[in-house]
Formats: structure tokens, sequence, C-alpha cells
């Protein structure tokens, strides 16, 4: 019978629970001559509820087959369904993988494919209904190929890149089987994860272009109490000072404040101990067409008029000229500025975000720094702890710290030993949570071990006896080569003596912290050929 002469339908079948029911069902609809293509049974409470798909030939009175099922020993009610429980979990399971960022691809014992999600069908270039039951070796995907996970040959993070009419992808793909209760392989499945993605997301936690109070790294009540503080002035138009000794983080305070205050202009920071006088003036105030030698014919817009709507971050105002700073007062408080060479006052809407690590009352008292400015900037000061003060913050930060280093470098996950972190704790801190985070990527650099201990890490004064002898001269001179010249030559014969006296590529991998692909990599890089895996 083809399928043009059949018809179907669905029922849900509600019995009294009793043994024989599925073959009572089963004898019944075949002796109407009525093919069972899905039966499924469940029973809870007493009752079991059986659904099935009924076919028949075209013209089928399935309402007498129906009544024929009334007269089944115990049933309480039949009913016409649209969808069976196997087609709900199908269409639910399909969702949840079509929702998913990565590529997956799953195939049965026989190697036949039985999912694909629509990011996998992106990356092959085909679509599901041309690939669902076909063998995954006649796919176009490159070794190693997920049916090798059949045989016990699991695969992680192999770089792939397919060409298809869609265009070129490069992936990461990672295999698995897939086991039943009792060991046995009944399938597989493969996941890909789009290097555009990963780049993406790695560039994101790396090298942030934005920062919320949501990314503060810590839990003590100090930096607690400081976020609190400013998460309620952010919402203000008020100008923020921000105190706090060298590397508390100011700039990435002063980022969050303008995060939280909802402001869609740009975030515009500025160093004003970083330029002379007159360039940073004009850079905060612009200048018009020849107003010194040198100038853009077009004249130059400042840093106020750039920040429309957005915020402008003064990073150490301590380091302004007095001349500097009564041009800087006349603009916070008429909120206008004149360019260079101009005469026309431009209204400005960026808000000021000022930092220091001095005292400013003191450099008032000193004439250092002008009385009338230090009271229009100090309307709500926000002081950020020290390192110091909050040295249970030290744990987490660490961890962040390593996770971001291990990931940029494509090292293996790196920890700290306890006497390494409590050697951390210890410390007082002096340039606070920069020193920490290079103490961190300095020690893992240098440890080769996933376990980092107290004489990987340095602090303080010995970074110094580290690099000097006991009659406290150097080890070394320095040749004609440059510091990234000398640290390529190093890693370059770090990596021939390991692989020299490791059995395999993978064991050198491991000695070196390094995953597989990151080591063949710079194999490659440096042109070390070695055949073994």
């Amino acid at each position: 019978m083809d399928d043009a002469n059949k018809q179907n339908i669905n029922l849900r079948l509600t019995f009294i629970d009793r043994v024989g029911i599925a073959a009572d069902v089963a004898a019944l609809m075949s002796a109407g001559g009525i093919n069972l293509t899905f039966f499924e049974m469940d029973v809870k409470g007493g009752r079991a509820t059986i659904f099935l798909t009924a076919d028949g030939p075209a013209g089928t009175d399935w309402a007498l087959h129906i009544d024929r099922l009334r007269n089944v020993p115990g049933l309480e009610d039949v009913a016409l369904v649209q969808s069976l429980p196997y087609e709900e979990r199908e269409k639910r399971l399909q969702f949840t993988l079509d929702s998913i960022s990565d590529g997956i691809l799953g195939i049965d014992n026989k190697g036949v494919v039985v999912i694909i999600n629509q990011v996998a069908e992106k990356i092959l270039g085909c679509h599901g209904c041309q690939v669902i039951g076909k063998k995954v070796s006649e796919l176009n995907l490159l070794a190693p190929r997920l049916d090798n996970c059949l045989s016990d040959e699991p695969f992680t993070n192999v770089k792939k890149t397919l060409v298809t009419p869609d265009g070129r992808f490069q992936f990461l793909a990672t295999g698995k089987p897939i086991k039943n209760s009792d060991g046995r392989t009944v399938g597989a499945v493969e996941i890909m994860k789009d290097m555009r993605e990963i780049k993406a997301l790695s560039s994101a936690v790396v090298h942030p272009d934005q920062f919320s109070f949501g990314d503060m790294i810590g839990n003590s009540s100090a930096l607690s109490e400081a976020i609190s503080v400013a998460q309620k002035v952010a919402l203000t138009d008020s100008i923020i000072t921000i105190c706090g000794e060298s590397g508390t983080g100011k700039e990435l305070f002063a980022n969050a404040i303008h995060s939280e205050s909802g402001r869609r202009g740009p975030f515009l920071p500025i160093n004003c101990a970083a330029m002379p006088e007159s360039l940073l003036e004009s850079e905060l105030f612009g200048y018009e067409k020849g107003a010194f030698s040198g100038a853009q014919g077009s004249g130059k817009p400042g840093l106020f008029e750039v920040a429309e709507n957005g915020t402008i971050f003064l990073d150490e105002i301590t380091e302004l000229p007095l001349g500097l700073q009564a041009k800087m007062l006349r603009v916070l408080q008429e909120k206008k500025v004149r360019r260079l060479g101009g005469l026309l006052e431009i209204a400005v809407t960026a808000r000021v975000i000022t930092a220091t690590n001095r005292n400013l009352s003191h450099m008032v008292e000193n004439k250092l720094f002008r009385e009338d400015l230090y009271y229009r900037i100090s309307v709500f000061p926000v002081y950020i702890p020290p390192l110091r003060n909050r040295k249970e913050d030290i744990p987490v930060l660490v961890e962040h710290f390593l996770f971001v280093l291990n990931s940029r470098l494509e090292k293996h996950r790196q920890a700290l030993s306890p006497e390494a972190m409590n050697k951390l704790v210890k410390y007082s801190w002096p340039g606070n949570i920069r020193e920490l985070k290079n103490t961190i990527e300095r020690a893992s650099v240098l440890c080769d071990s996933p376990l980092i201990g107290a004489d990987d890490v340095l602090c303080g004064e010995q970074v110094g006896k580290v690099m000097q002898n006991s009659e406290g001269r150097s080890d070394f001179e320095l040749g004609d080569n440059t510091l990234p010249e000398e640290v390529k030559n190093l890693e370059k014969k770090y990596i021939h003596e390991a692989l020299r006296q490791s059995k395999s590529i993978r064991q050198a991998a491991k000695r070196l912290g390094l995953t597989h692909t990151a080591l063949l990599n710079r194999i490659k890089k440096y042109g070390l050929g070695n055949n073994r895996e």
C-alpha cells in the first residue's frame, strides 16, 4: 500500500491498568486490517495511557474502528490527537538545539545522521532534510569524522575549514561518543564552535570596550560601599571625583559610572599628566583654522565637543597647570567651550568625571591646585579602597586574571597553591590591582605547571633580586636583539628541548602547559618540523 492510498490517525487511549492491554489493542486493530506504525504506553497511578498512529487504506471508516476499541476491557477514554508525545519531544529538542550558538551534529550507532541544528546546517552548507538519514561518511566533513567516535576515538577542539556555497567557515570541532547505561556506544555527537564567535568572546573578555559595575570583581564590604555610592551618583549629571591610589582601577570605575548613567555618547578618557600643556589644551578645547603653526587647515573639535551627550574622564586632574585650571573652571561652570583661536562659545553636554591619586585638600593648602576648582569638582567624591583593605577579594581577582591569561596564551587552566595564595594575601600591594595583575601574569608565563607555587610568585623587591646575582650585578648583558626577538628565540629553544625530551607532541604540549593545537601552531611558526603525534 503506497503512501497515496493510505490514511492515518493519531489516538490517545486511557485504560485501567492491567496485563495484556497492548496485545488486545494490537490484535483488534490488526483484525480490522489496520497497521500500527507507532505505539507508546505510559503507566502512572493505576492508569495506562496509550498513544498510537494507525494506518489504513484510503476511505477507512475510522469511526467504526474507534467503536471497536471501546469494547476492549478497561478502556475509559479514546480521543483523536494532533501530535504524539515523541513528536512534541522532538520539536522541543530541535527548538533547543536551534537556539544554541554552536553547531550540533548527531549520529546513531550505524553512523547515520539523526540530529542536526541550524548552525551546523549553515557551517556544512546543507539543509537538515538533505542529511538526516544519510551516512556521516557521505557528508563534506574533514577528518577526523564523527563516526570515528563510534570506535572510541573522540577528538577535542580540532580546527577545521570548510568552503560552502554560503562562504568559508572556520570552526573548532569536538566529537564525543554517546553511551547507554551499560556503557555501550549508541551514537556520537559533534559540537562545532565558530572561530569568529570564539574570537569575539575572547576579545570581549580580554579587551572589554565598556565596563559596568556588574564586571567589578570582589565581594568585600569596602568595594561594595564604593560601588553603592557610585551607582547612586551615576544617575545624576553632577561632577564626580574618583579618589584612590595608583592601580586601584579609577578609569574602570569611571567607565562603569558612564555605563550606569545611560548616556548615549562616548566615554572619552584623557590622562592630564601624559601631555604637555599646549597639546592638552588643544585636545580638550579644540582649535580653529590657523590657531597655531601645524594646526589642521579646517580646525579640530576638542574632546568636550566630541563627547557630546557622553562622558569625558580627566584622569590625574591635579597635573593640570594652574593656567589651564582656570579655563577648566569656566567650562565646568558655564558648560561652554571656546576653541583656541576662536571667538564663539560652543555649548557642551558632556558629563565630567575627574580622578586623582593625590590629596586634593593638601594641594589647595600648598597653592598647587585652585581652591575654586577644588570645590567645583568635589561635589560627589568616590573613594576606591586600596587592595590592602580588601584582601578577601584577592582570590577571585587571581582566578579572573588566570582565566584571561590562560585563554590568551592558549595554556591549560592554572591555579595557585595554598602557599602561593597565602603569600599574595600577606603582601601589602603598594601597586594595588595593577601590581597584582602583573604578578599573576609573570607567574603564569614562567610557571610550566598547572599548579603555581609560592616560589613562582614574585612580589615587590623579589622581582629585582631574582634578576641580580649575589654581588648585585646583572646576570646577563644586553645584546643587539630587541626584547621581542629574545623572547621569540627563548620560546623556540624551549619548545625544541621539550620536543626532544618527549615521546610525542601531545606529551610535549602537556609539559609546556599548551594545547596540542597551540603547540602545532608554534612548531609551524618556528619551523620545528616534527611528525610525532
